[in-house]
């Protein structure tokens, strides 16, 4: 009964295998591509292993996935499939590991999203790294390729916060032979074609979107397209913090090209080398992507083992375009999937939507009809021979570029169609939204028209009684260091926010997301972000501390001292304590925080805003705010 149960599981449109038996019963002698990653198998477009191992199985190849492997038995997860025909793939799953182990504050969590019943604990610090040397150890000989945002965003010098110190690219320290970044399937496509003509694994030197590691006394692979850009060497960054910073300017402008450069840098004994990207993917490539075969489920194996958190987050959602062109300096979206959108068809959205409505569970709601950024889908340049000229890192910081087509009338479209099909009683946007796209004073005519109708169209058909923005900071000065409109935009978006449910008879929610302590913010800039919430009566929910991770400007800027394109210096706050008092502001409508908060003003000579902030320490209930109840503790 088992083996007919696992028969009928293994067809073509059912799991890839995670196990001997699944092999076994499948007919498999061996594996072309064992891929291991540090989440749970769940076969749905959104999770990057499902994707990965989907394509490769498009490609005629016998792929089976090892979940959330144990590191610390007798590894007997890292040798029970074999040795692949090709490579081992490995990923430490949809987050960096040190991101999804621990708090901005370094304390371990408790919890982790991409595991059944959110337990912690079944992934290591680190989880590429481990995972590939493990598989050196064992299969010396076999080929191993890394992907996934972990080893994509460390792929150079980068500083880890988790160690506190610089660290060298990871294809030096994990020992894989290759690593593939941003969003895999050009460059995967790319690898099994030269593999599978016989080309040998030592010879994959000019593969796009890949980074190598050779000899350093070794020349680097001639490539007659290719301009090159030799950057710090990692022992130069050790020595000279603005050299490291200097190095991120190339890195980022690179990163953000059509027509980039090689970038290779020596790390000890060793030269790595990262090669340019692939242009950005075409409408009829991503939609391939998402019309893979995939299940839409965790595999069996988790049916009695809890809910995996993340997947029950976005299991009825539409992922509609990939990219983000807003640069924001403490962001790696653009560091990962590039700054140029990729949109799918509106048809292929729609195809997906109605499997979505014939799950068993859906109830009519989607919950997320998005992207990194929301409201980015079908936006590219009016003139793309301007775009490929172009190495600004953002498309709408300082300005809304005004190459940018900024109409919302694709969007708008999607939204209306979706709604039509049948089994859909509600349709959501989940993903943040940038509303400085649709408030720009400078887009032509037509684009305004499409920018009022969006606004609309959002707030009264879209929105789950609770619409999450991110002003991230209300200090113009910080705001410029994270690359984000002036807070007076916020402002405006407020007030027509307001404006429409006062029209439609709604009572809506506004909830802004900001941070503390990130480059450039001091008590001052936080206790005048207090005093500016205060006035649009909002009391603080979404919020964090700064956290930095590999390559982005604000993490650059926390290591170094120094601004990577001014090489100029830049306060962050990096003490514990320095950062718990920026942090109490956010507060600051809690009695308990009042004597601290008042203490830290005149402190710092801040005593003239003690009066707006307390002058009235009552908030009211208000059109941002509805007042908590009395009976449930209020989540912060």
């Amino acid at each position: 009964m088992q083996k007919k149960f696992l028969k009928n599981l293994l067809q073509p449109h059912k799991w890839l295998p995670v196990s001997v038996k699944e092999m076994e019963i499948l007919g498999w002698e061996q594996a072309d591509v064992v891929l291991f990653t540090g989440d749970a198998y769940v076969d749905h477009p959104a999770f990057g292993s499902a994707v990965i191992g989907r394509l490769l199985e498009s490609l005629g190849l016998k792929v089976v996935i090892v979940p959330q492997p144990n590191w610390r038995d007798d590894l007997r997860d890292f040798k029970k499939m074999g040795r692949p025909r090709l490579f081992f793939a490995v990923t430490a799953g949809n987050m960096d590991s040190m991101v999804n182990h621990y708090t901005a504050g370094k304390r371990l969590r408790s919890d982790d999203a991409y595991t059944p019943d959110g337990k912690a604990g079944f992934r290591p610090d680190y989880a590429t790294s481990v995972y590939s040397r493990i598989l050196k150890d064992i299969f010396p000989n076999v080929p191993v390729v890394i992907g996934g945002i972990e080893a994509s965003l460390r792929r150079l010098t980068h500083y880890d916060y988790w160690k506190d110190q610089l660290m060298p690219g990871i294809l030096q320290w994990s020992g894989a032979d290759l690593l593939i970044y941003g969003m895999g399937e050009s460059p995967l496509r790319e690898l099994v074609r030269l593999l599978e003509r016989g080309v040998p694994f030592s010879q994959l030197n000019t593969i796009p979107q890949t980074a190598i590691i050779r000899p350093a006394e070794e020349s680097i692979p001639s490539h007659k397209k290719w301009d090159s850009i030799e950057l710090n060497s990692h022992e130069a960054c050790l020595a000279d913090k603005k050299k490291y910073a200097a190095n991120f300017k190339h890195i980022e402008v690179e990163s953000n090209r059509m027509d980039a450069a090689r970038l290779h840098q020596i790390c000890g004994n060793d030269r790595i080398i990262v090669n340019p990207p692939y242009p950005p993917m075409s409408e009829a490539q991503l939609d391939a992507t998402f019309n893979l075969p995939y299940t839409r489920l965790p595999h069996p194996k988790y049916q009695k083992k809890g809910p995996i958190p993340a997947y029950e987050m976005i299991k009825h959602s539409v992922i509609m375009h990939r990219g983000c062109f807003g640069g924001c300096s403490f962001c790696t979206i653009s560091a990962h999937q590039g700054k140029f959108i990729t949109s799918r068809s509106k048809q292929s959205i729609l195809d997906e939507v109605t499997k979505i409505s014939e799950m068993d569970d859906f109830k009519g709601y989607l919950s997320d009809l998005g992207g990194p950024s929301a409201n980015m889908y079908k936006m590219q340049g009016h003139d793309l021979d301007i775009c490929r000229k172009c190495k600004r890192p953002s498309c709408i910081y300082p300005s809304v570029c005004f190459n940018l087509n900024t109409s919302h009338e694709p969007l708008i479209d999607v939204y209306k169609a979706v709604d039509k099909i049948p089994g859909v009683k509600k349709s959501f946007v989940g993903s943040g939204v940038r509303y400085d796209l649709f408030l720009n004073p400078k887009a032509s005519e037509k684009e305004q028209k499409s920018h009022n109708a969006y606004a609309r169209e959002l707030i009264t058909r879209h929105v789950s009684g609770r619409l999450k923005v991110a002003p991230e900071h209300s200090s113009d000065k910080v705001l410029k260091l994270m690359r984000k409109p002036g807070f007076h935009l916020f402002k405006e978006f407020n007030k027509l926010f307001h404006e429409i449910n006062a029209a439609a008879g709604l009572n809506q929610q506004l909830i802004p997301y900001f941070i503390s302590s990130h480059p450039g913010s001091t008590e001052k800039e936080m206790a005048g972000l207090a005093v500016e919430t205060k006035k649009l009566n909002f009391n603080l929910e979404q919020i964090q501390d700064f956290t930095p991770t590999p390559m982005t400007v604000a993490t650059v800027i926390y290591y170094s001292g120094y601004h990577p394109y001014t090489l100029e210096p830049v306060f962050t706050a990096q003490l514990k304590n320095d950062k718990l008092n920026q942090r109490r502001y956010f507060f600051w409508y809690k009695p308990e925080m009042r004597q601290e908060i008042t203490s830290s003003l005149k402190k710092n000579g801040l005593q003239s805003l003690e009066k707006e902030l307390f002058g009235n320490n009552t908030v009211a209930k208000s059109k941002n705010e509805k007042m908590p109840n009395p009976k449930h503790k209020r989540k912060q």
